[in-house]
């Protein structure tokens, strides 16, 4: 009679414990929701403060009533948003093909270095060179290459994200337990099986940091690599609608792409928060 009872139990603890888990994400997301709210008072607060203290000129400086006004309240309003979407859709591309492109290197590289010193060693003060050298002096380097293609965004986006990507994977991937590969190893284990089994897990806060870090890198990367090589996006928009002194369409693009970049941000934190609470590794679980 017990054993019917015990299973008959079961059900109601997995329902238990899901109703937890759908509870907390819920709280999350209110949270999360609560803070970019608090977040975007405060940036539209200190965007209309500046221009009132500094004194510029309202025909050069514009506030977030004069955007939403461009972008939904004009007569021209529709046009403008299809300007401004069609730009955001060439960038966002741009953007996500070259964070792809670095992300993927960093992580390879990043095992590799665990893997082998003389290859970190090797290889290494390449990355480091590719940091130190202004991007805005090497994109030129990068268009005899390449030339003025989709390709040329992919590949100054890549180098953006490469290097933190890199350095904070690699660390990620050493901070595995000493400990826990020698068990490994006794029990006939590879480096490798180590690597998989201990340090890519363990290294899983480190991997989603460099995420975060990538994501605004790799748009950086994208604008530059319009304005200076293939003629479209909102990088080459921007600087077109400069020239042309179409300062409602420069500060709307402006707005548009930062506001694209906190809620993609924020998506990566969200990301990290559900992973990291499932792997029982999320830090604020007790606060």
């Amino acid at each position: 009679m017990s054993t019917p009872t015990l299973s008959g139990n079961r059900p109601t603890a997995v329902t238990s414990n899901a109703g937890t888990t759908a509870r907390g994400v819920s709280a999350y997301i209110a949270r999360a929701l609560g803070t970019g709210t608090l977040t975007l008072v405060i940036v539209l607060a200190a965007w209309q403060g500046l221009i009132l203290v500094l004194g510029v000129s309202p025909f050069i400086a514009k506030g977030p009533l004069d955007v939403v006004n461009w972008l939904f309240t004009v007569p021209a309003a529709a046009e403008n948003r299809a300007l401004i979407l069609t730009n955001l859709g060439i960038t966002l591309t741009d953007a996500f093909l070259g964070f792809v492109a670095g992300m993927l290197l960093a992580l390879v590289l990043a095992t590799l270095f665990t893997l082998s010193r003389g290859i970190e060693h090797a290889l290494m003060p390449i990355a480091l060179l590719l940091r130190s050298v202004p991007l805005v002096a090497f994109v030129p380097v990068l268009i005899l290459i390449t030339g003025r293609g989709p390709s040329i965004a992919v590949v100054t986006g890549a180098i953006v994200v490469l290097f933190p990507a890199l350095v904070n994977i690699a660390f990620g991937l050493r901070s595995a337990s000493p400990q826990v590969s020698d068990v490994i190893a006794v029990y006939g284990g590879t480096p490798f099986t180590a690597l998989r089994k201990v340090a890519l897990p363990s290294s899983l806060p480190s991997f989603f940091a460099a995420i975060k870090i990538s994501i605004p890198g790799a748009i950086t990367g994208a604008l530059l690599a319009e304005w200076l090589a293939t003629g479209q996006g909102l990088g080459y928009g921007i600087v077109v609608a400069v020239s042309q002194v179409k300062n409602f369409e420069v500060w709307s693009s402006v707005v548009v792409i930062t506001i694209v970049s906190m809620v993609l941000y924020g998506v990566a934190q969200f990301a990290e928060n559900l992973v990291l609470r499932r792997m029982g590794m999320d830090q604020s679980a007790g606060s």
